[in-house]
Formats: C-alpha cells, structure tokens, sequence
C-alpha cells in the first residue's frame, strides 16, 4: 500500500502521529495499541515492507490459543509509529492511543491471503495466523495451539 493513504487522512499540523517515511529497518517489530476512539478497538500492527501493515481488531488480539477475531485492514502506517502513543485530535481517529503490547516477531510464511508469524511480545507469544476472508479488507487473527 505505501504511506499515501496515511498521510492523505491526517492533517499534521493538528496531529501528533508521526508523518514518517517508508523505510527497512530489518528489526520485525509488532506493536499493538489500545485506540480509544469512536469505538474502542486494538490496532494490530507488523514491521514489513518498509511500514507498519496495519490491522483494526475490535475485540483486541487473542492471547489463548483457538480464539478467532476479526481483523479489518487499514492503511499502512509508517515505522515511527511502532512507538506511538498520545491524543489524537479531531478528525480522522480522534482519540487516546496508548501501547497495549509490543515486542519482534517471526514471520515463518507469507502470503497474499495468509500470515503465519511468531509473536515474542510482553503480553503475546507464540505462534499466530492472519488469514483473509472473503471480504473486502476482512482477516481473521488467531493464535495457534
């Protein structure tokens, strides 16, 4: 996706997020961020290509295994997001975000329609699938037993 997007949503004048570059650090960092906005949802977020592929989970990651949860792709957000955390102002994802996880993973298989990737964060470890519905922008997250 790039950062297009991204930066076409946000007025930086008003925003503290980052208005960043896409850019290979190599590192694998994830980072998951409680989003106090219109609706209260978990921002999931992976380190490849250059950004931060990003994921909105309504009902937060799953930390045991077998759990299913719907995960609705955003647009990609940029590396110097993974430490983000503050008030978004009015507008596009107005609210308070703050980190709820964050740590490297493992990217072990890669697909149009399926992730397969190790999590060694504070709160999640293990192995994990995102895996594409048959909708639009639609993912499922699970951890594997």
């Amino acid at each position: 996706m790039g950062l297009e997007e991204y930066i076409e949503k946000r007025d930086f004048g008003e925003s503290p997020e980052p208005k960043g570059a896409v850019v290979e650090t190599g590192l694998n960092r994830f980072v998951v961020q409680e989003h106090h906005a219109r609706n209260l949802h978990w921002d999931f977020r992976l380190e490849l290509d250059g950004v931060l592929k990003s994921w909105a989970v309504p009902k937060g990651p799953p930390e045991e295994p077998g759990i299913r949860r719907l995960a609705v792709q955003v647009e990609d957000h940029p590396i110097e997001y993974v430490d983000f955390q503050g008030e978004i102002p009015s507008g596009y994802g107005a609210g308070t975000v703050q980190i709820w996880d964050s740590g490297t993973f493992e990217l072990l298989s890669r697909a149009e329609t399926k992730l397969i990737f190790v999590l060694k964060g504070e709160r999640l470890q293990g192995r994990y699938n995102l895996v594409k519905t048959g909708q639009p922008k639609s993912w499922i997250l699970l951890k594997s037993k």
